[in-house]
């Protein structure tokens, strides 16, 4: 388990590349957003909204969104291209809501931050009886030879945990459902790079550091076989979906 210190220097490291992570991230299968926001749902929170690369998909759904981030320079791209989404500065462990305002939760890509003991209970006390937490994360398909040498050559794994991992939820929630999506991004090889660059590992390295790691993408672009000479690279990704239920009344 991290330290929480560590957890807060890499999730505020989004602050220096909101516009590259907006740039560059992938966003999610349609099929996935069905899956974890019920269709009885009307309100939803966007917790660790970022720049609003699940809440679009959300707001298509014609849902009432609310988006909740720590980060002031993510919601300032997000506030820019969502106009008139509510949003608020915010934590998992402190959600600036009341309590039983919300059919579902949902967070993409961000529910690794948090500290489940804290905020498990403060989810809990935003959503209505009967309410769903809905947890998504963009996995790259390391079965895939040149992907799995990408995460060899970026460093990831020192920061996060392995993958297919299932989050930590628990008590006052049901059992946790899982739900796998794959499918593939195209990037071309400034798109790779801008990728790699809006990691958290990568923006905490030093300037040196950053450089050899974006070197040797460019080598594995150039030299792989199954990359040299596309202008576009197929990026497959496993979307991991996880959901949990409140009970719909307490005792």
């Amino acid at each position: 388990m991290r330290e929480r210190n560590d957890v807060t220097v890499h999730a505020r490291a989004f602050d220096q590349a909101a516009e590259v992570y907006e740039a560059s991230r992938p966003t999610y299968p349609r099929e996935a957003v069905d899956w974890l926001v019920p269709a009885e749902a009307k309100h939803v929170l966007d917790l660790g909204a970022g720049t609003g690369k699940l809440t679009r998909l959300l707001v298509d759904r014609g849902l009432d969104i609310v988006a909740v981030d720590p980060s002031a320079q993510m919601l300032g791209v997000l506030e820019r291209s969502l106009h008139g989404i509510p949003n608020h500065l915010g934590t998992g462990e402190d959600i600036p809501l009341g309590d039983a305002s919300v059919d579902a939760v949902v967070s993409g890509q961000a529910w690794h931050w948090v500290d489940p003991a804290l905020a498990v209970p403060e989810v809990a006390r935003v959503l209505r009886p009967g309410g769903t937490l809905g947890l998504v994360w963009n996995s790259r398909d390391e079965s895939v030879d040149w992907v799995a040498e990408l995460g060899r050559l970026i460093g990831g794994d020192v920061v996060y945990a392995p993958a297919n991992t299932p989050p930590r939820v628990g008590p006052p929630f049901g059992a946790l459902e899982i739900f796998e999506v794959h499918w593939s991004q195209e990037l071309t090889v400034e798109g790779l790079l801008d990728l790699v660059r809006s990691r958290s590992y990568f923006i905490t390295k030093e300037p040196d550091d950053q450089i050899a790691v974006l070197d040797s993408v460019r080598r594995l672009a150039a030299e792989h076989p199954a990359l040299a000479g596309r202008a576009l690279i197929e990026m497959p990704y496993i979307t991991e979906c996880y959901r949990a239920r409140l009970p719909l009344q307490t005792d």
